[in-house]
């Protein structure tokens, strides 16, 4: 059997809390769930938005309350399992790579300086061959 470290128990413990909230906060919201349900039937239309209110009411801060309470709970499960796998993580040590400076390309003319750029040649072009016409035009 293994023993257990100071941060390790902590982590255990904080886990076991923020998974303890989650089981309440989902036990709570089923009890929530399988509560009886009433249609309002009334004549008076203003009596029964002051009946229905009330119920809406309480049902919007216990939904916000269960919301609240399963954020909290994850928040603290997110942090424990951190806690918990930090630990089980062995120290990453920095090891400095030595920097490598890029050399400029040389060109295909060794005789040219490097800081020139070399400059493909243009293409050939062939001569063509002009009809008198578009020799006295151009004249």
């Amino acid at each position: 059997m293994r023993k257990f470290d100071k941060v390790e128990i902590a982590g255990l413990i904080v886990l076991f809390i923020g998974i303890a909230l989650l089981v309440s906060t989902f036990y709570s919201a089923y009890l929530f769930l399988i509560g009886e349900l009433e249609i309002l039937v009334t004549g008076d239309l203003l009596e029964s938005f002051g009946e229905a209110l009330a119920p809406l009411i309480k049902a919007v801060i216990h939904i916000l309350y269960l919301g609240i309470m399963g954020w909290i709970g994850s928040i603290v499960t997110i942090r424990a399992v951190q806690l918990l796998k930090k630990e089980k993580e062995p120290p990453v040590q920095q090891t400095q790579q030595p920097q490598v400076k890029a050399e400029p390309k040389q060109s295909a003319n060794p005789s040219a300086p490097a800081s020139t750029v070399a400059v493909p040649a243009p293409p050939e072009t062939k001569p063509t061959q002009e009809t008198p016409k578009e020799t006295q035009a151009k004249q």
